[in-house]
């Protein structure tokens, strides 16, 4: 049985490709590469821009990874002309390291009714084996508490 869609409307990758210019995203050339009814799955290669000074993904980039997606599915999930969604808690347990390759984040809700939305971001190597996980929260807020400010 396949699950209820919860987006705003029916958003495509090239509906949200926009989001990547000139951002942290573009720069670590995170992508968004499928969008099902209730999850999003993008990936990230582990290279020189995302490596620690020892050969490992760096846990900040499967943070930022993570948030990314979960930044994108909150949006998603709202009247993009009246609200954005902004960050306020992540956190993240590393489970096994990655060297080369891509990782891919897979991000579903665990509550994501009102103005604060939580997401689950398991985050996989290229063998399928989970790697990391991170919980995200994002605040809802109008635009036009931000315009002028921040966006």
């Amino acid at each position: 049985m396949e699950n209820k869609k919860i987006w705003y409307d029916d958003p495509t990758i090239e509906s949200i490709d926009w989001m990547n210019a000139k951002t942290l995203s573009e720069s670590l050339n995170i992508r968004v590469t499928e969008i099902g009814n209730d999850f999003i799955k993008g990936t990230m290669p582990v290279d020189q821009r995302t490596k620690q000074p020892f050969g490992l993904l760096h846990g900040g980039a499967s943070v930022a990874l993570a948030e990314t997606l979960g930044s994108i599915a909150s949006w998603l999930m709202v009247n993009p002309e009246m609200f954005i969604g902004v960050g306020i808690e992540i956190n993240a347990n590393h489970i096994k390291a990655v060297t080369s390759g891509f990782v891919t984040g897979v991000c579903k809700p665990i509550h994501v009714k009102g103005i604060n939305h939580i997401w689950e971001i398991k985050i996989f190597n290229d063998a399928g084996d989970l790697t990391c996980i991170s919980r995200f929260t994002c605040a809802i807020i109008a635009k036009s508490k931000v315009l002028g400010r921040v966006v």
